[in-house]
C-alpha cells in the first residue's frame, strides 16, 4: 500500500511539473509574440533605424509611429518621437515634423535631448523659408508670409537661452544673425515696394517696424530714410524730423543723412 501510494505521488508530482513546464513555455511563446515586449521593442527599433540609415523614410515612419505609441514614457519612446520627426522633415512633411517636434517638447520638458528638440525645430522652419528673394518672382512681396523664419528664430533663441553650452548653440547663433538680418531685409523690402507705389502709411509703418525689431541689423539706415521720406510725403514734419535725426546720429556716413550736402537718391526712388 505504501509502494503504490508514493507511485501515485510520483505521478501526481511529475504531471505538475511537466505542466509547469508547459505553462512556462507558453509564456516564453507569448513574451516573443507580444508586440509590446521589451525584445519586439528593440526588433521594431532597430529596423527603423537601419531604415533611417538607408533613405527609407516611409518605412521608418510607419516602425516608429508603432514604437512612440508602444513605448510611450520610456527613453525609447522619446528618441522614437524625434527619430519621427526627423523622418516627417526628410519626407518634406513640414507640418507632420513640426507638430511631433512641439509634442515632444511639451511632453519632455526636462528630457536631456531637448536642446536637439528646438535645434531640430529651428532647422525645419529654417529651411522652409530659406531662398527668401530667390522665390519673389511673379508674386507680390507684400503677401509673403514670414512666420516659418520667426519660428525658427524663436525656436533657436530658446536653445541658445537654455543650454548656453549646448553643442547645437553656436550654429543656432549663426542661424539667429541670419534670419535677423534676412527678416529685416524683407521688411525694408517691404517698405520700398509700398514707397514706390505712393502707400506711404503702410511704407512708413512697416520700415517703422524693421527699426523697432531689428535695429542692429544691416540696413536700418534705408527703414529711418524711408520713414523720413513717407512721413514727408504725409506731411507729417515732426515725424519726418525725428527720423531724419535719428539717421543723421547713427549713420553720419550714410548716403541718406541729411549733412553734408545734398542727400543722395537710393537706386529704387525713381524720382
Amino acid at each position: 500500500m505504501f509502494v503504490e501510494k508514493l507511485k501515485a505521488g510520483r505521478l501526481v508530482a511529475g504531471a505538475a511539473l511537466m505542466a509547469l513546464a508547459l505553462g512556462l513555455a507558453g509564456c516564453g511563446s507569448l513574451a516573443k509574440d507580444d508586440p509590446n515586449s521589451q525584445a519586439a521593442l528593440d526588433k521594431l527599433y532597430a529596423d527603423a533605424k537601419d531604415d533611417l540609415n538607408s533613405g527609407s523614410y516611409d518605412r521608418a515612419i510607419k516602425s516608429l509611429e508603432k514604437i512612440e505609441g508602444r513605448a510611450a514614457g520610456t527613453t525609447m519612446g522619446q528618441q522614437a518621437t524625434l527619430d519621427l520627426a526627423w523622418a516627417y522633415y526628410k519626407t518634406a512633411e513640414r507640418a507632420q515634423a513640426i507638430a511631433t517636434l512641439d509634442r515632444f517638447i511639451k511632453l519632455n520638458p526636462s528630457s536631456p535631448a531637448m536642446d536637439y528638440a528646438l535645434y531640430m525645430k529651428g532647422i525645419v522652419n529654417f529651411n522652409e523659408d530659406l531662398g527668401l528673394f530667390g522665390r519673389l518672382a511673379n508674386q507680390d512681396v507684400a503677401e509673403r508670409d514670414q512666420q516659418a523664419s520667426r519660428e525658427a528664430l524663436l525656436a533657436f533663441r530658446q536653445l541658445v537661452e537654455q543650454f548656453p553650452e549646448s553643442k547645437y548653440s553656436a550654429e543656432a547663433r549663426t542661424r539667429i544673425n541670419f534670419i535677423t538680418n534676412t527678416l529685416a531685409a524683407y521688411e525694408i523690402h517691404v517698405a520700398r515696394y509700398y514707397f514706390n507705389r505712393k502707400a506711404y502709411v503702410a511704407a512708413a509703418n512697416r520700415a517703422q517696424a524693421a527699426v523697432a525689431e531689428f535695429q542692429y541689423a544691416p540696413g536700418i539706415e534705408e527703414a529711418l530714410f524711408i520713414m523720413s521720406e513717407s512721413y514727408d510725403k504725409l506731411g507729417l514734419t515732426l515725424l519726418r524730423d525725428d527720423a531724419r535725426r535719428v539717421l543723421d546720429k547713427n549713420f553720419p556716413d550714410s548716403q541718406y543723412a541729411s549733412g553734408g550736402g545734398k542727400r543722395k537718391k537710393p537706386w529704387w526712388q525713381l524720382w
